[in-house]
């Protein structure tokens, strides 16, 4: 409900077979540190593990919710079980990404593929997106900096555009594991379209994530922002906006008289100076134009001066029509 209440699009979590995952030393390694919920590494990732049960039933409310709801993949029994529930995409992490065996078996189930890509080279992207893209061309890579958190100067968004070139076929995103807000936009400016950002309900909660994920307010600002950035984008065309006008009427400026001058004098520089605010007169880059040109009446000190005021050629009354 607080992801929902955030405005995302989607909900994703993610599933292990522990047992088969992990070494068996692995797995039975102490573990005892402050963010453990178990003796060992194994209970403490069985602790943690949500099984068939749960995962049904979050799906349901995701539903019911309107929200996407996925997982991240980490073995061929927890793609299978993922299968089973019928969702509807599928997570390869970054320590996956070499994985061809695992990248074979998700990509054949034959769902869109979102492929995390931190810590890889070019080659290892390459190699990946082949695997994949060989049996479903359904895959989405996301640039990702796989350090929790990621320092700005990490996280290499230009990456974002190269992909782009590179994979022009495919849909290019980031996994954000930095703890602001404001790369994110930075990273659709580059192309990205599908944003993944840790979420929390307490920074304080127990484990290692929840200090840099974001909190419900971070996300729902977030996602307003990303939902601002088209429209900030605009159509490229450069036009005066309505909601520009009065501003700028006070802080425009016109050509008036300097100082009093008489009818019949021949308008020269110092004449005429530019001053707010700007209500119709001519715009001062009108001035050159109207050097030379004699007056046919009288002009009180800032008295605006029009095209009608001086004596002139066609062509620069025709010029000034749209000012007067």
């Amino acid at each position: 409900m607080l992801a929902k209440q955030a405005g995302v699009d989607a909900v994703k979590l993610q599933k292990r077979d522990n047992r088969r995952l992990y070494t068996r030393a692995l797995y039975d390694s102490a573990y005892d540190n402050e963010n453990s919920f178990g003796p060992t590494y194994g209970a403490h990732r069985e602790a943690l593990e949500l099984d068939r049960g749960a995962f049904a039933e979050l799906r349901a409310s995701a539903r019911e919710l309107g929200l996407v709801f996925f997982a991240t993949a980490f073995d061929e029994a927890s793609a299978d079980l993922l299968s089973e529930l019928d969702v509807p995409a599928y997570k390869i992490a970054s320590g996956d990404l070499r994985n061809t065996p695992l990248l074979r078996h998700v990509a054949a189930i034959g769902r869109p593929l979102i492929v995390s890509t931190g810590g890889a080279t070019i080659e290892d992207v390459d190699r990946a997106v082949e695997t994949v893209t060989a049996i479903n061309p359904q895959l989405c890579l996301l640039q990702c900096t796989a350090s929790y958190p990621a320092s700005v100067e990490e996280l290499e968004l230009g990456v974002i555009a190269t992909y782009r070139e590179r994979y022009p076929e495919l849909v290019v995103g980031l996994s954000d594991h930095q703890d602001g807000i404001a790369m994110a936009p930075v990273a659709y400016m580059l192309g990205a379209r599908v944003i993944e950002k840790h979420f929390t309900a307490s920074h304080t909660a127990k484990g290692t994530d929840h200090a840099f994920s974001l909190m419900p307010e971070g996300m729902r600002k977030l996602v307003r922002d990303l939902h601002r950035v088209p429209a900030a984008i605009g159509d490229g065309v450069k036009r005066p906006l309505p909601s520009e006008e009065a501003p700028l009427r006070k802080m425009g400026k016109q050509l008036v008289a300097a100082r009093p001058l008489r009818a019949g004098h021949v308008l020269a520089e110092g004449d005429l100076v530019a001053k707010s605010p700007a209500e119709g007169g001519l715009p001062p880059y009108r001035l050159d134009d109207l050097v030379g040109t004699r007056l046919r009446r009288a002009l009180r000190e800032d008295e605006v001066v029009l095209t009608t005021d001086v004596a002139t050629v066609d062509a620069l009354a025709e010029a000034s029509s749209t000012a007067t």
